[in-house]
């Protein structure tokens, strides 16, 4: 078996035993590589089909082909789409002019927790990996947060031998994360492998490309000519480059991004107090 098969039949056995632990379950997607990635995973999990809702926390600062490829993979898939919007924050003006955690805290984290309310999810996967920032390091596969959403990183259960705790006390959801062990590297030789759709903005264009995506005000280029995945896969094996340096929200001191795990911040939401708006030339 090699190494892609085994990170593949870890996720699986993750995604089902999530699926068999908790009641009522959603999967979270950016639209993103890794949040893709997962989506697939959860669909070679049930042979084809994702049997619980697919979450999008729809800020009003994604860029357009990020909403038009969410329809996009919707549609083709066929799974349950929920948009999580923060309504009337974003009808009183709310956005990164206000200040990075003011309005992360606002339209992200309240606009899950609306729809966490509403739906009453006991669990919800994620697509957060342990070599992208160090306070991952700290995640287990099924990490608990309390009724405010706070996470008690030095209180976590313990995991052993691939067993899994999903029983924990009531006003709880927790947290799954199905390719927590998995890297950037084999995030992309697995696309290449399976033939996942991903966003285009990954793919370079006039010298530059986007190695990670997030909200466009804190969403910025590195210089690439890797326009292909087997060039992503080639420069990855090279590049000195960490992969969130496109994202200004991650210039932040690392005591602060555990601040905000704690408070509830979810794996593609990291905050800056700087704020820097790039949109460069060849954005659809």
């Amino acid at each position: 078996m090699d190494g892609l098969q085994e990170l593949e039949d870890k996720s699986i056995h993750i995604i089902r035993e999530a699926a068999n632990q908790f009641k009522n379950i959603a999967v979270l997607w950016s639209t993103g590589k890794d949040s893709t990635t997962t989506l697939w995973l959860c669909r070679k999990a049930f042979f084809g089909k994702i049997p619980f809702p697919v979450i999008h926390i729809d800020t009003g600062y994604k860029f357009p082909n990020m909403y038009a490829f969410r329809d996009k993979l919707a549609k083709e898939w066929g799974f349950k789409l929920l948009v999580a919007k923060n309504e009337e924050a974003m009808k009183q003006g709310m956005g990164p002019e206000k200040g990075r955690f003011e309005c992360c805290t606002t339209l992200k984290t309240e606009a899950l927790k609306q729809l966490l309310k509403k739906h009453k999810f006991d669990a919800l996967i994620l697509s957060i990996r342990r070599d992208e920032h160090g306070i991952r390091a700290k995640e287990r596969v099924f990490s608990p947060r309390d009724k405010d959403f706070k996470w008690d990183y030095k209180n976590q259960p313990a995991e052993m031998w691939d067993m899994y705790k999903g029983i924990f006390e009531d006003e709880q959801h927790v947290r799954v994360h199905p390719i927590l062990h998995w890297t950037e590297f084999d995030i992309w030789d697995y696309v290449k492998r399976e033939k996942i759709p991903v966003n285009s903005l990954y793919f370079a264009k006039n010298g530059k490309r986007y190695r990670s995506l997030g909200c466009v005000p804190c969403t910025h280029t590195i210089d690439s000519n890797a326009d292909t995945i087997d060039k992503i896969v080639e420069e990855l094996r090279t590049t000195k480059i960490s992969e969130r340096s496109g994202r200004s929200q991650d210039k932040e001191k690392a005591y602060m991004m555990g601040k905000l795990r704690a408070l509830g911040y979810m794996s593609f939401f990291l905050i800056s107090t700087m704020f820097l708006y790039i949109k460069p030339s060849f954005i659809q």
